[in-house]
């Protein structure tokens, strides 16, 4: 190939295949969020409604999310156990919505029993205190 169609420019063969990752202006963010409000606001007759179609996009992205981070960081290799299952969400789902890592993720006061019907099933049985917080949100 002629030198001067590519002096001063790398060579498309020499870069890396996986791609940098990139971070998302705060205007951009802001301007989609904005978008998808009013998209929802205009579409529902009540608080409550916005609220569920909000959530509803909000699961529909974090699942998208989630799918891509497998496929990228563990190579689409399910975890079974629950400490990998928390440290991946501690290092790598943090990271990539928060840009750093959690400090630590709190636990809600639970006992996690082990049992197997159709394959393995955890059961978590959450305190008192845990559901009368939660009974509470809902009352809002």
């Amino acid at each position: 190939m002629d030198t001067r169609f590519t002096r001063g420019k790398s060579n498309i063969l020499e870069r890396p295949l996986t791609r940098p990752k990139t971070e998302v202006s705060v205007s951009a963010f802001a301007l989609l969020y904005s978008e998808m409000v009013q998209y929802c606001q205009s579409r529902v007759y009540s608080v409550s409604e916005l609220q569920t179609r909000l959530a509803d996009m909000g699961q529909s992205v974090g699942a998208s999310l989630l799918d891509v981070l497998v496929l990228r960081e563990k190579n689409g290799k399910r975890e079974t156990k629950v400490l990998n299952m928390l440290l991946f969400i501690k290092v790598n789902v943090w990271k990539s919505l928060f840009g750093k890592e959690a400090d630590k993720l709190d636990g809600f006061p639970a006992k996690v029993t082990a049992h197997w019907h159709k394959g393995t099933t955890l059961m978590i049985k959450f305190n008192d205190s845990v559901i009368a917080r939660d009974k509470a949100l809902d009352g809002r």
